[in-house]
C-alpha cells in the first residue's frame, strides 16, 4: 500500500480494511553506518534516556538522547501489520539500546488511509512523552481495532460525506478510536478538539507526503539509520544494524 493525500484519505473513510502486508519493495539503501562499539551516555542526573521525547523538525517524535550518534528513523502506519509487528517484537529491546544514550528511536507518519490520520491526531493530543506509548499500544490491540472499523462500515460511509471539520470527528466515533484512546488518557472532548483541527490535519498529511516524495518511501514500515535506508524491517534486521553502526 502506497501513501495517500488528504483527498483520497477522505474518499476512503468506509473502505474495509483487514490486517495485511503493508509495505513495499525497498529502493537500493544507503551505505550504513559502520563503527566500534560507543560508550554508553549517561542522561541528566534523576532522568532515563526512555522518558526523554522531543519532537523532529520532520514532526516525528524522537525517543531518547536528541543527539545520540546512531539515529534510527521509522516511516510508520499506525494501522499496518508489518509496523504492529515490528513494534511488538522491539518494544522492549530498542528500548535497552536507547536507555544507552547512543541510540535514538524516531516515530514518523505515513499515511495509508483515512484512520491513520484519525490515530495521529488523537495520538499528538497527548504530550509528546505519551507518543510511543500509545502507538505501542494500538500495534498491540490492532486485531481488535479493525474490528471496530469493519463493525460500522454505514457510520464510517457517512462520516465520509460530512465537511472537512466534522469528517475526522465522526470517523473517530463510529470506529471506536475515541473510545479506545479515552480508556488511555484522552478524553472524549479533548479528542473531539483535537480531531476538529482540520489545517493540523491537513499540515501532517502534506508533511508526509512531501517527506516520503523526498526521501521514496512507499510503504511502511521503511527505515533510516543516520539517513541511509535500511534493506529490511523486521527487528533480526535492524539490531544488527544498529551494532554494526556502535550501539551495545
Amino acid at each position: 500500500m502506497t501513501q495517500l493525500t488528504f483527498r483520497r484519505l477522505a474518499l476512503l473513510a468506509a473502505a474495509p480494511l483487514a490486517l495485511a502486508a503493508c509495505d513495499s519493495k525497498p529502493e537500493t539503501p544507503g551505505e550504513l553506518p559502520q563503527g566500534e562499539a560507543i560508550a554508553a551516555i549517561p542522561a541528566p542526573a534523576g532522568t532515563a534516556w526512555t522518558d526523554k521525547v522531543t519532537v523532529s523538525p520532520e514532526n516525528g517524535f524522537v525517543l531518547g538522547n536528541p543527539d545520540a550518534p546512531v539515529k534510527l528513523v521509522e516511516y510508520a502506519s499506525h494501522t499496518c501489520s508489518h509496523c504492529a509487528q515490528f513494534s511488538n517484537e522491539a518494544h522492549e529491546p530498542l528500548a535497552k539500546y536507547v536507555d544507552t544514550g547512543v541510540v535514538s528511536y524516531e516515530l514518523r507518519n505515513l499515511f495509508l488511509n483515512p484512520y491513520d490520520l484519525v490515530i495521529a491526531r488523537l495520538v499528538r493530543c497527548a504530550p509528546p512523552e505519551a507518543a510511543h506509548p500509545l502507538s505501542v499500544q494500538v500495534w498491540a490491540d490492532l486485531e481488535q481495532i479493525f474490528a471496530g472499523f469493519n463493525a460500522n462500515q454505514a457510520a464510517l460511509q457517512q462520516a465520509s460525506t460530512l465537511p472537512p471539520a466534522q469528517r475526522l470527528q465522526a470517523m473517530g466515533e463510529a470506529s471506536g478510536l475515541v473510545d479506545f484512546f479515552a480508556a488511555r488518557g484522552i478524553s472524549r472532548d479533548q479528542a473531539m478538539q483535537c480531531l476538529a483541527d482540520q489545517p493540523k490535519a491537513e499540515a501532517l498529511v502534506q508533511a508526509s507526503q512531501k517527506q516520503a516524495t523526498d526521501l521514496g518511501v512507499t510503504g511502511t514500515p521503511t527505515f533510516f539509520l543516520n539517513g541511509a535506508r535500511v534493506d529490511g524491517a523486521v527487528w533480526s534486521v535492524i539490531e544488527p544494524a544498529l551494532k554494526a553502526a556502535g550501539a551495545r
